[in-house]
């Protein structure tokens, strides 16, 4: 008999909120976390708006010393993971710590380590590169440190596919559980890449938003008037444990994962294809290992990114996917409050779906004013919906082609 995976904690630090249940309250209440750019001076930048996390104080969480050897993605991970360790109820004799690991996504590293790094390179010379210059910026460094934190001995690794990586990361998890690699793998995702050459970079192909006038309207997924996504930070991380396993230690179970499925447009370097073909199969893959039908799914956390390319194209890959049933699903874009937090985004999606299952509340999509011609869908304008939710897809596309789709359900015994 299949392996059963539950969700046995949750643990984030994001633009709308620095732990679950402010995030979560945000989120009921509409709350925006994207403002004015304050990290540094974006004056002669195109960009003047993230989605940052205000007031982030590392040593609420993590000691002081070990922090400072950390990139901000690092710190994010790690703070979140501790959040979680403590909600899953996980201690010291329930668990072997051969069988726990961690499984996390990134899509960019710790770029403000890289930018320091160069910069002192070019002014002081080869003897100025800080020591911890590489060890700090690499992407792995996340999930190790989550590891070295609480002393985890299982598989670790770090899933790298842009914007899917917590996704794939979340998805990978599950069947590593499933195969009996570990009882309990610590998943999700981080992202700190608002930064000079974060910003730069993206608005150089034109990906960001530059509605600079407006920060709390300029992200507007499926809306007529948006014009590229906002960079947003943190962390989302999940608790995945072997059912048995949990039952074992009574842990609190919120929801059970059940689908996930990945594919590759094999495309554009940076534009999903253009019919949402590789979307909408990775959706039905999810669909299919998960043993439901469309009609199963209530809730869909879409990407949502508010890009002019994304929105249409991933309205159709979800018409493809769920064929009349996505006239009646319930769908949002998250990413409206929180920005888009890239390789860190399917770990908060993720924690999304869970909640709206345990809760029986979706949240809404923020600034959709006016619908795109052909993004036709219930996507929740406004204001979320309190309504029973038995089964949520979270789906997520990344430069590259990359397309990944998970699925939770609610639990039963």
């Amino acid at each position: 008999m299949s392996k059963r995976v539950v969700v046995t904690g949750l643990g984030t630090v994001n633009p709308v909120g620095k732990d679950i249940k402010e995030f979560w309250d945000g989120l009921k209440a509409g709350k925006i976390g994207i403002g004015p750019l304050t990290k540094f001076d974006a004056s002669e930048f195109p960009v003047k708006i993230a989605g940052e996390i205000k007031d982030f104080d590392p040593s609420v969480r993590i000691d002081k010393k070990e922090a400072r050897k950390m990139a901000l993605f690092t710190q994010y991970a790690v703070y979140a993971a501790k959040e979680a360790f403590d909600d899953s109820g996980l201690s010291e004799g329930n668990y072997d710590s051969n069988r726990v690991g961690v499984v996390l996504g990134n899509g960019i590293g710790g770029f403000e380590v890289i930018e320091e790094g160069i910069t002192r390179l070019n002014d002081r010379g080869p003897a100025g590169v800080p020591p911890m210059s590489v060890p700090k910026m690499i992407d792995n460094e996340g999930p190790a440190n989550v590891a070295i934190s609480l002393g985890f001995h299982g598989p670790c690794s770090v899933i790298s596919t842009a914007c899917a990586s917590a996704t794939d990361a979340v998805g990978q998890a599950m069947m590593m559980i499933k195969s009996g690699m570990a009882d309990c793998i610590f998943t999700g995702g981080m992202e700190a890449a608002i930064t000079p050459f974060g910003i730069a970079g993206f608005a150089k192909i034109q990906a960001l938003s530059t509605k600079n006038d407006s920060p709390e309207t300029a992200c507007r997924p499926f809306d007529k008037d948006r014009d590229g996504f906002i960079m947003g930070e943190g962390a989302g991380i999940l608790v995945l444990e072997e059912l048995e396993h949990a039952k074992k230690r009574n842990a609190p179970i919120y929801a059970e994962i059940v689908g996930y499925g990945a594919t590759c447009d094999a495309g554009h370097l940076t534009a999903p294809d253009p019919e949402g073909i590789g979307a909408a199969r990775s959706m039905a893959v999810a669909l299919e290992s998960a043993g439901l039908k469309p009609e199963d799914i209530d809730y869909i956390n879409a990407h949502g990114t508010s890009t002019p390319t994304n929105d249409p194209i991933e309205t159709k890959a979800i018409k493809k996917a769920f064929g009349d049933h996505a006239y009646k699903l319930k769908i949002s874009s998250t990413k409206s409050m929180t920005a888009h937090m890239v390789g860190g985004a399917g770990g908060v999606e993720a924690i999304v779906c869970v909640l709206a299952i345990k809760d029986s509340f979706m949240p809404g999509t923020m600034n959709l004013d006016n619908p795109e011609e052909g993004c036709d869908l219930d996507f929740l304008a406004g204001a979320g919906k309190e309504a029973p939710v038995r089964a949520a897809l979270s789906d997520s596309l990344g430069f590259g082609g990359h397309n990944a789709s998970i699925i939770f359900k609610k639990y039963e015994d």
